[in-house]
């Protein structure tokens, strides 16, 4: 007779995340997948050469537990000539295995039992299981359509004692709002005279339209000194399955993130470092980034003007998100399983960003993809 043990789960309401669902969804209906954010097109040839020629010459070994010094120093200089805020390499850059390894593990380093994490919602769907593994309590503030503003009175009332950390998200996944210096201003206010880390998760830094200017942190070095700021090689080299990331804090926050990121990764892929080290010297990739998405942006949203979709036009990232409440008055999830299975087109449903659901009528879509899946999706778009 088989005995199984009694376990407690720590994550007892969790499942498997959206992204995998619907992902799964499309494969099974042949649904052309506009949902999991992953460009539709490869990295550049110049850097997949870079990894063979690394490979090829025996870099193949354990890197530094911090990544190799030499994509570090690139790594330094690249938020100076971008941020103007100096960074050490050599204390406050650590390589990660990805943007979300990188979060769990700076959550895991600095939160502790029965402090309070406040996240914004919708929000990316690992910030409410790292905080919960790590024994805090995630606090949530709505942001609310179209528009998706941060409401600092509802954050000044819900910060308490207990508050050990902000999350916030620039560009915003999913709905790819970016902050403006009116939440900088307000972001002061919260955090002066208080013990609050900012944890800053920037990983669309160089994906904003109309001319909008990232703030990233780190051009705030009041704001820097008590932050952790998360980045992606991945979404900036059209690279996201290589899974390589970095995080940059000031030493003394730093000093506490490696000591946990030693032992649940300790380091990541050696050649594909040195490939990054060396392709970075070539800075015009994510500075024409900015204008490439726009472009993809701005011709995805024509070609779906006449549909019955509601939208306003995303500020970052590669995702837009559409109002489909003329249109059905399903749930969001029921609404874009059926996209998937009738319609042959794959969206992520909104409400898996909420930590209880929501009742807005939103899906997601990614048009990071080739021109004619763009012009594929809005041909069904079109017709619901």
């Amino acid at each position: 007779m088989e005995t199984k043990v009694t376990i407690q789960s720590k994550l007892p309401r969790t499942g498997r995340s959206i992204f995998s669902v619907m992902s799964d969804l499309a494969r099974r209906n042949s649904a052309l997948n506009l949902s999991q954010g992953f460009p539709g097109f490869d990295c550049h040839s110049e850097l997949k050469d870079l990894v063979s020629k690394y490979m090829n010459q025996g870099f193949n070994q354990y890197a530094p537990m911090e990544g190799i010094g030499v994509l570090r120093v690139s790594l330094a200089n690249k938020l100076l000539s971008s941020y103007e805020t100096p960074v050490d390499a050599d204390h406050e850059i650590t390589i990660t295995a990805g943007a979300t390894q990188a979060i769990s593990t700076a959550i895991s380093a600095l939160v502790r039992e029965g402090d309070e994490v406040m996240i914004f919602e919708p929000a990316y769907d690992s910030y409410i299981p790292s905080i919960t593994m790590a024994g805090g309590t995630p606090i949530s503030v709505q942001l609310r359509g179209p528009d998706f503003r941060i409401p600092w009175q509802e954050v000044k009332n819900k910060l308490s004692f207990k508050t050990r950390m902000i999350i916030l998200n620039h560009p915003h996944n999913p709905s790819g709002a970016t902050l403006c210096d009116e939440d900088i201003q307000q972001l002061r206010i919260v955090t002066e005279g208080n013990d609050i880390i900012l944890l800053s998760d920037e990983v669309y830094e160089h994906i904003t339209f109309d001319d909008r200017e990232h703030k990233s942190i780190l051009r705030y070095p009041d704001l820097y000194q008590r932050s952790l700021l998360v980045y992606s090689f991945g979404k900036v080299y059209h690279a996201t399955g290589w899974k390589l990331g970095y995080i940059v804090a000031p030493e003394y926050l730093m000093k506490e993130f490696r000591k946990v990121h030693q032992f649940n990764v300790f380091s990541v892929n050696t050649p594909m470092q040195y490939a990054l080290a060396e392709f970075l010297q070539q800075p015009e990739h994510y500075q024409s980034l900015s204008g490439f998405y726009q472009e993809k942006r701005d011709y995805f949203l024509s070609l779906i003007k006449d549909s019955r979709f509601k939208f306003q036009a995303t500020e970052g990232s590669y995702f837009q998100l559409l109002d489909y409440s003329e249109i059905s008055e399903e749930d969001d999830i029921a609404f874009a399983e059926r996209l998937a299975i009738e319609h042959k087109i794959a969206t992520i449903p909104v409400s898996p960003f909420y930590g209880k659901g929501s009742e807005d009528s939103y899906i997601r879509v990614c048009f990071a993809k080739e021109n004619e899946d763009l012009e594929r999706a809005a041909k069904i778009l079109c017709k619901i």
